[in-house]
């Protein structure tokens, strides 16, 4: 019985790589293969990489990168303690609202700060590193929050019965005990602050650029591919270095507490914690707040004084796109739902096949690798790869969400591999000796214990889908286009009309995130994760 249950398990492995190896393969590799080869003509250009302007931007992406990473995690880990850990009113709205940011176009944000920002800090380092924080905290409060939320406390209160102050419990316990999730939360949010595009532009000037503007601009201004292309490989190399060595800091961290089979009820604050729950719930309604609702102003400011005449424009066929703006929300919800669908598989068969340890780790750094792709290349590469037949799915409806499941699988990877790392094997072991098959041992033991994080993986997935703009926009059908495609129609038109369409249609990008994020918490809460 062992040995067919093991030979049942090997090849269950062999098909939870397979799947998502053929999705990276077909739809990843070969347009990036494609264009890389169109682009260097055979020959590498090593006079580019090592060229001085090269390095020097080479330095400032990486540590632009890794300050964007420590601050967002210093201004993220307190949100994830309130909203994981502490009951209060409003905390679900508090975990949909940190998402909207994460999922708005970088143009549009980034427009916002310089009307908050005073001149003389519009441009910088300074606004780069806020934007930066503004934009990835709430991958910090989702990863790191839902994990939290599943540590049994008892071990907490038994240090604070031996007299353990609270400084030390967390020093000692909750950051030990939290390792995975912020190697996980660290890793993605280097990954947007390294290939950082439109905050960079917009925010740094003429003086700062990382690797992904020097990309766009060598592609789309000089005209140079074989530069862009090389330095395309140089971005992944790096990318794929930064995802190998997070991927084993992780794994060496391991989850060494048992997790939750569901998300433990929320207690309410202690005494000495509620001045820290009000300051960071004012801190972040500042934080947050601020460049919101300078959007949401802007909506509503028309030119006869605050109106609504922005949101009816939004019924009205306009020269701006080819259908009315109403209907890029209607193509965002049906791209964002197959590519949820998409990730969720890709990314659960992954993150299954990496908690297992048994030599997947080249898989999870390749299923990183398409958030350190340039969408720049990736778009190119999908137009001209997939142009010919039987490969021609450039008109194709599903081409979208694809190409959006390709940067939201990463997240559900990162989400579920802490949470399948934390069960223990014991039980499967159990279940094993006493008859149960491998399906039956993942239906009622794996999937109740991941059944929380795969919630919240859903949700953020299908935010991030919301919001991806690199590539969709050049594969999105001009009477198809998506809510960020459409804000940046009108945001490169001028005109007072098409900038408030443009800030309507980010309000409304906002209403549909908050509404989709707490519809996939509440969907969760139902099944006993609250």
């Amino acid at each position: 019985m062992l040995l067919k249950h093991k030979a049942t398990g090997t090849l269950g492995r062999a098909a939870l790589v397979a799947i998502p190896v053929a999705f990276l393969g077909l739809f990843f590799v070969y347009p990036l293969a494609t264009i890389f080869r169109r682009g260097l003509g055979g020959s590498f250009p090593t006079d580019v990489l090592f060229d001085r302007g090269t390095l020097h931007i080479v330095w400032f992406t990486i540590w632009q990168a890794t300050a964007s990473t420590a601050l967002t995690l210093a201004a993220g880990l307190p949100l994830a303690w309130a909203t994981a850990r502490v009951a209060f009113r409003g905390r679900g709205l508090v975990r949909a609202l940190v998402v909207v940011p994460f999922v708005l176009p970088t143009v549009v944000v980034a427009t916002a700060f310089l009307a908050l920002l005073p001149e003389s800090m519009q441009r910088g380092v300074v606004p780069i590193l806020l934007a930066h924080v503004f934009f990835n905290v709430a991958v910090v409060v989702r990863v790191v929050g839902g994990y939290w939320a599943r540590l049994d406390p008892s071990l907490w209160d038994a240090a604070a019965t031996l007299g353990a102050s609270p400084s030390r419990r967390f020093r000692e316990l909750t950051l030990p005990a939290l390792r995975p999730a912020l190697a996980a939360a660290s890793a993605l949010t280097f990954l947007f602050c390294f290939t950082s595009f439109g905050v960079i532009v917009i925010l740094g000037g003429p003086r700062f650029a990382t690797l992904e503007v020097d990309i766009y601009d060598l592609a789309t201004q000089t005209f140079d591919l074989r530069a862009a292309a090389a330095l395309s490989l140089l971005q992944l190399a790096a990318v794929g270095a930064i995802v190998a060595v997070s991927s084993s800091l992780e794994a060496r961290a391991g989850a060494r507490l048992p997790l939750a089979v569901e998300q433990l009820a929320a207690r309410r604050a202690r005494d000495w914690e509620r001045p820290a729950l009000v300051a960071t719930l004012a801190v972040a309604a500042v934080g947050f707040g601020l460049p919101l609702a300078a959007l949401i102003e802007r909506s509503f400011a028309t030119a006869n004084g605050a109106g609504l005449a922005f949101y009816r424009a939004l019924g009205r066929d306009t020269p701006s796109l080819l259908v009315a703006p109403w209907r890029a929300v209607e193509y965002s919800l049906a791209y964002a739902a197959a590519a949820t669908g998409i990730a969720l598989v890709v990314g659960a068969l992954a993150a299954a096949a990496f908690a297992s340890q048994r030599g997947s780790r080249w898989l999870d750094t390749a299923v990183m690798l398409p958030l350190g792709a340039s969408a720049v290349m990736l778009g190119y590469g999908f137009v001209i790869a997939f142009d010919t037949s039987p490969l021609d799915f450039r008109d194709a409806v599903w081409i979208v969400p694809v190409v959006q499941a390709l940067v939201a699988a990463p997240f559900v990877v990162r989400i579920l591999t802490p949470a399948m790392r934390g069960i223990d094997p014991r039980l499967r072991e159990a279940a094993a000796v006493l008859g149960a098959p491998p399906a039956r041992v993942r239906r009622e033991i794996d999937l109740p214990l991941v059944l929380r994080p795969l919630g919240v993986a859903a949700g953020l997935a299908f935010a991030i889908a919301l919001g991806e703009f690199g590539a969709t926009v050049f594969l999105a059908r001009s009477d198809r286009p998506t809510l960020p495609v459409a804000i940046f129609r009108f945001l490169e038109r001028p005109g007072a009309t098409n900038q408030g369409t443009a800030a309507a249609l980010c309000v409304v990008l906002m209403a549909v995130t908050v509404l989709a994020v707490g519809i996939a918490d509440r969907l969760t809460s139902r099944r006993g994760a609250f």
